[in-house]
């Protein structure tokens, strides 16, 4: 080996990097701890709301320190901003957080660019495209287009003036443009508001105080990656995310003028809305008296209510005073009612004139109680607002005068002025106005010194200091251009990651140590260099990963788990081939050199196809998925570099010292020698066999199906831990109660269950997230602890019961996945196909190996379907599933293509020989197929035993297609390429064998 110094160079410093790039890790660990251990100290954990609280002051200590130094090498000493930039990043399922996919409306965005317009003809192309998205992977504009053109059929123009030749347009779009030239205007515009509201989103992240946030558009779909590793406070962090911060100042109306017409809503529903009488006998009793009190103009024969069904009043805990803005207030869980029976058609034929326009809204739920107050703002025809929130310039947060947290703002000109004149109104009429971001009223003073000057105002209500802060940070960051829902989520709380943490560095050392002693043991010294080797490469894939800032995941670890199994591999084809050499009677260092050289077509091909498979895996992957081929990428490139360079080295340096090296023990050195088994002879029997199995899989398959996970068919999935063992059916009855409809798995442990819903996965928004979670909490109160409060349940507060992780996919994305899926594996087969065409210039083994990997793919899904109900563990088909697959082909395709090139070597030298070569090359790689099939079992067991319930599923699937994959490199990708090549004749030209002359 030439340049062996600058080698040796190179892996010197790369190790020294490795271990410098993860020192940080530690460091910042360390500072982190400290954190903990010091927000633990000022918030007990009997507090209410105590993980929020701990967090808050676990962000304000690292915040105080950030610029303070925690790391001095002496030459150099870095900040603890500086260091956690450098650490080697945590996902959600190690680190705990929330991962988010926001989809930013453009149909909003339409509706702006075009100033709310009501022609016909836009509207229904609206709605014709909202219709035809969900059975769509078009982008949301091409739709609108489309349905644009069928609804207007020629007779109105996108440029009409009522549409998008508006006022606001009117630099860039004319009443005289064609829609072909006004379309790729609407498209950059939306481009841009799609990066408007990416900048917003940004800007809101940055100010949140989690580390390490990640957030990146999708394409150009709307889509809006954001993952905050470590956000412990789930709901707070969805608020943040979904606000679109549409601030608006409306005058109200009082108790008062609203009183009457309240009374006649309620007798007018009394004939058309059924009320269970004793629902309304309970509440009548409970708000009668301070009903009667406050309504002593009205008719006496009306305030009977208790011996009357009351619709509206039923539902009413209490009404506002004489002078105050607040009309009712009511239970949050029956807002719904009330909304309904506002709008109800009999309603709105009684509204009297000076309630035209009146907008009923809601305020913020009052803290500790599960009441809401209601208002009515005084609105127009064109449901404008007294003033719009676009004329603020700053916010902050502040107190009040009574030292609560408040939102001081600051105006520009324009809103100063129109401030004075609304606050000027409403102190001449003593009005009150209603301070309103996206539709909730969050408060309505009153105005008590006269108009307001200045532009400076502010936001009071029942406000915690973290409410305060996210409301100030939201304003100060700006609205979001349109309306953005989560249409995927996944939570993890902590303990679950750092229950991944310990069962992932379990079974990866574990498999490390059982992978090194095997080695060890079957090659002797030769296997101690590969050993030796075999660490080192894990450590420059760590340094690797954390100099890159690449996340590493649960999935992650797996990759690098099974990198150590196939970096073994190369390792073993180069040993076996010296063996070879040595056998051949060569002497010690030609054989190592020949055997090295030998030895890397082999290496390089199997590491090429599998490596082309992980980088199908890494552009189709999202999140956990896309880790895992980052991993394995890594891994692949590491371990070339260790175990062609760094274990030649060490191989070579302990020659050169005179020293005999065996590549065997006493126990292996015949092992596997003059093996003549005649694969081919036995093909038919193999294809009969594979046959019978295929055929049972394709029956499963179609009769059985496999159980898609939510990440193919929508919908939620929770991970809930009880104290005790539970039974699934019986949970499962509680839950269809509550859900319609709920699928009940045990999920690891008896005291641990996986429950899968539906229920309105339709609909976006947190409250219908609050909503599960409710009836989740109430209908298994029973099988938890005592005292088991509802914060307890859905947030992990290190007690490790309860919620552990939630999963959301909505439907629109659950179709995205699984085509992309689809085409992963599709992509996958094409692009080995076409490598080994290729590399073989032979089509005849680019089926085999095609087929061997369809055989492979076949077999596991069969699996899967025939087993899914039995298995004690989750065999949901989903993302680590495709993962799985992937990595089935990528294996199977090493095996195959290590196989072929040796039968090409063989072939070459010695003719074809009707097969009786092609089994001779067979036989000369079992003792590598064999010995590889094994580490890489040993190493994918450990993961199954103790990785955790997570990747049980993931595991067993690569554990099946690393059977089937041994099994079909000899008995069917060989096979298949012999027989269609057979009758046609092998011409291939003649290698001259290395060092032939000295032969």
């Amino acid at each position: 080996m030439q340049n062996k110094g600058l080698i040796r160079l190179f892996a010197i410093l790369f190790g020294i990097v490795s271990i410098y790039q993860l020192t940080f890790t530690f460091v910042a660990n360390k500072v982190e701890k400290e954190a903990e251990t010091f927000a633990a100290s000022k918030i007990a954990d009997t507090e209410e709301g105590y993980v929020a609280k701990r967090e808050t002051e676990e962000i304000r200590y690292l915040d105080s320190i950030s610029n303070q130094e925690v790391f001095n090498l002496g030459i150099a000493s870095f900040t603890y901003n500086e260091v956690k930039d450098r650490e080697l990043n945590k996902g959600l399922d190690l680190k705990g957080g929330i991962n988010v996919i926001l989809q930013i409306s453009i149909k909003d965005i339409l509706k702006g660019l075009a100033d709310n317009s009501k022609d016909p003809v836009f509207n229904k192309a609206l709605a014709d495209a909202d219709e035809a998205s969900k059975d769509s992977d078009r982008n949301y504009v091409d739709l609108f287009f489309e349905k644009f053109d069928e609804a207007s059929n020629g007779t109105t123009k996108l440029a009409s003036p009522d549409i998008f030749a508006n006022k606001a347009l009117s630099d860039e779009i004319n009443f005289q443009m064609t829609d072909e030239e006004v379309k790729p205007i609407l498209s950059r515009k939306i481009d841009e508001s799609i990066v408007s509201a990416f900048e917003v989103l940004r800007k809101r992240i940055d100010k949140f105080g989690v580390t390490q946030p990640n957030i990146q558009r999708l394409g150009t779909s709307g889509r809006i990656l954001v993952e905050l590793p470590g956000a412990k406070d789930v709901d707070r962090v969805k608020e943040l995310l979904q606000t679109t911060a549409q601030l608006e100042f409306w005058e109200t109306f009082k108790y008062p003028e609203v009183a009457n017409y309240l009374f006649a809503v309620n007798e007018a529903l009394k004939d058309v809305v059924e009320v269970k009488p004793e629902t309304a006998e309970e509440d009548a009793e409970d708000s009668l008296s301070e009903i009667d009190s406050l309504l002593s103009d009205v008719e006496e024969d009306s305030l009977n209510l208790a011996e009357q069904v009351n619709p509206l009043f039923d539902r009413i805990v209490r009404v506002g005073g004489q002078g105050s803005p607040i009309i009712a207030t009511v239970a949050i869980k029956d807002t719904s009612v009330i909304n309904s029976y506002l709008r109800h058609p009999e309603a709105k034929k009684i509204l009297p004139a000076n309630l035209q326009f009146a907008k009923f809204a809601w305020g913020i739920p009052e803290k500790n109680s599960e009441l809401v107050d209601l208002y009515a703002l005084k609105s127009n025809r064109d449901n404008i607002p007294a003033m719009n929130g676009d004329v603020i310039t700053d916010a902050s947060q502040s107190y009040d005068q009574f030292s609560k947290p408040s939102v001081s703002m600051q105006m520009n000109t324009r809103g100063a002025k129109e401030w004075e004149k609304l606050t000027g109104k409403a102190f001449t009429e003593q009005g009150n106005i209603a301070i309103v971001l996206d539709d909730i009223v969050y408060s309505a003073p009153g105005v008590s010194r006269g108009a307001i000057t200045g532009g400076n105002s502010e936001i009071s209500g029942q406000f915690t200091l973290n409410e305060a802060e996210d409301l100030a940070n939201v304003l100060r960051a700006g609205k979001l251009p349109a309306s953005a829902d989560i249409i995927q989520s996944e939570v993890v709380g902590p303990s679950l990651g750092e229950e991944a943490i310990t069962s992932g560095f379990l079974s990866f050392i574990i498999a490390m140590v059982l992978v090194l002693i095997w080695m060890l043991f079957y090659y002797g010294k030769a296997g101690l260099f590969a050993d030796i080797a075999l660490v080192f490469n894990i450590l420059l894939i760590f340094g690797v990963l954390s100099g890159l800032g690449a996340v590493l995941t649960l999935p992650g670890i797996a990759g690098i788990v099974l990198t150590i199994g196939m970096s073994v591999d190369a390792n073993v084809l180069i040993f076996e081939r010296i063996k070879e050499e040595i056998g051949k009677g060569k002497g010690q260092s030609q054989a190592i050199n020949d055997g090295f050289g030998n030895a890397l077509s082999s290496i390089l091909d199997a590491n090429i196809t599998t490596g082309l498979t992980a980088i199908i895996l890494f552009v189709f992957g999202t999140g956990p998925i896309k880790g895992f081929a980052t991993t394995l990428l890594i891994g692949i490139a590491t371990s070339l570099f260790t175990a062609i360079f760094v274990t030649r080295l060490m191989i070579e340096w302990y020659v050169g010292r005179k020293k005999k090296l065996d590549f065997s023990t006493a126990i292996t050195k015949n092992l596997f020698q003059n093996i003549n088994f005649d694969f081919l002879a036995k093909r038919k029997i193999a294809y009969t066999a594979s046959g019978i199995l295929i055929l049972i899989s394709l029956i499963s398959l179609f009769t059985i199906g496999l159980n898609q996970g939510v990440d193919f068919v929508g919908g939620r999935s929770y991970q809930i831990r009880f104290e005790q063992p539970v039974s699934p059916s019986e949970l499962s009855g509680d839950l269809n109660a509550a859900l319609g409809s709920a699928e009940v798995k045990t999920f690891g442990n008896a005291n641990q269950i996986k429950v899968t819903t539906k229920y309105k996965v339709d609909v976006e928004g947190t409250e219908v997230d609050k909503e599960i979670q409710e009836k989740l909490y109430t209908s298994l109160q029973k099988y938890l602890p005592q005292g088991t409060t509802y914060d307890d349940f859905v947030n992990d507060n290190g007690e490790s019961i309860g919620i552990l992780e939630s999963i959301k996919v909505g439907p629109t994305i659950a179709d995205d996945i699984k085509r992309n899926a689809i085409w992963a594996v599709i992509g996958s087969l094409a692009v080995v196909f076409l490598y080994i065409l290729l590399r073989f210039r032979k089509w005849q083994f680019s089926l085999g190996a095609v087929a061997a990997v369809f055989h492979d793919v076949l077999i596991v899904l069969g699996v899967f379907s025939l087993l899914w109900r039995f298995m004690p563990f989750n065999m949901e088909i989903n993302q680590a599933f495709i993962a799985a697959i992937l990595t089935v082909i990528g294996y199977s395709l090493n095996d195959t293509v290590v196989v072929f090139d040796r039968i090409r070597e063989i072939i070459s030298e010695r003719g074809w020989k009707a097969g009786q070569n092609t089994n001779l090359a067979l036989n000369s790689t079992l003792s590598r197929t064999l010995n590889t099939s094994l580490t890489t079992l040993v190493v994918l067991l450990a993961i199954f035993i103790f990785g955790g319930e997570s990747l049980q599923g993931f595991m067993f699937g690569m554990i099946v297609g690393v059977i089937v994959g041994t099994y079909s490199s000899l008995f069917i990708a060989t096979p298949v390429m012999f027989d269609t090549l057979k009758n046609k004749g092998f011409k291939i030209k003649e290698v001259k064998p290395k060092n032939a002359d000295k032969k």
